[in-house]
């Protein structure tokens, strides 16, 4: 009866200690696969082979470098050449020119021992020559005067003026009583953009606002020139400057016009018996 109750027991015990080893190894066997799982799930990615991506049904594009666009049979192109500006042309003096022409600002031969700056005015050819050295001058075209008033003589260029007023003396108004007494210096001024005084007298130099008039004679004894030209002698001549009038019956071109008076010729200018007061008008 005793082992009886010994079997029962050990087979009562073993019943559930075979039910806790499978329960146990159901555990296990369920622990390790959630394990296994976890592992794959935390593997990277990984990027397939070169070959496969170009296998793969996605087309993969490669920009091609612009250096290797060009093909080597290829010129490469010429190089684009830099415009170089042309040289500033010399500026040269005029050449002498023949009929109307002539009159234009020019340099020309002209043969003289006169100083450089020394002014001669040539009455009757109606150009004036200022001396530039022993075998140049610049020759500017000039209105003379008419005739009765014409002179010749040696003169300074006592002062000089831009733009200068004008009075005409008493002597002029006398010949001619419907002149203004005064009109100041400007564009409609009778005397022009510039004035050279000759002395004590009251011949000038000076401009016109008639410059149809250049190469005529018809000044009560004055010399006259363009604004621009009388502008450029304006610049060029020192007051002191020699200006030296060739009478109008002279036959030859002068060499050295030295010979002249020192004063205007009576036999070639008419003058009141005041003095040489005449003066420029239209």
């Amino acid at each position: 009866m005793a082992k009886r109750a010994k079997r029962g027991k050990a087979e009562t015990l073993a019943l559930p200690m075979a039910g806790r080893v499978a329960i146990g190894a159901v555990a296990v066997a369920a622990l390790g696969y959630g394990l296994l799982s976890h592992q794959e799930s935390l593997q990277p990615t990984r990027k397939p082979p070169a070959h496969q991506a170009l296998a793969s049904s996605t087309p993969v594009y490669v920009a091609t470098p612009v250096h290797a666009s060009a093909s080597a049979s290829t010129p490469a192109p010429a190089p684009v050449p830099i415009p170089i500006p042309a040289p500033a042309p010399v500026v040269e003096p005029p050449k002498a020119a023949e009929g109307p022409g002539a009159l234009v600002r020019q340099v020309v031969d002209y043969t003289s021992h006169q100083t450089p700056g020394t002014v001669i005015v040539d009455t009757k050819n109606t150009f004036l020559y200022l001396v530039l050295n022993d075998t140049q001058a610049l020759r500017y075209g000039i209105g003379v005067g008419r005739e009765g008033f014409t002179w010749s003589g040696e003169q300074t260029v006592a002062r000089k003026t831009e733009w200068p007023d004008w009075r005409p003396p008493p002597e002029m108004l006398v010949r001619q009583p419907y002149l203004p007494r005064f009109m100041a210096g400007g564009p409609t001024n009778p005397l022009g953009a510039r004035a050279m005084y000759l002395g004590e007298t009251e011949f000038r130099i000076h401009g016109t606002n008639k410059p149809d008039t250049i190469g005529k004679r018809v000044s009560s004894g004055c010399i006259r020139l363009t604004n621009d030209d009388v502008t450029d002698l304006y610049e060029r001549v020192k007051v002191g400057a020699k200006v030296i009038v060739l009478p109008a019956s002279a036959t030859r071109r002068p060499s050295d016009p030295a010979s002249s008076s020192n004063r205007p010729a009576a036999n070639e200018a008419q003058m009141s018996s005041s003095g040489p007061k005449v003066a420029e008008v239209q």
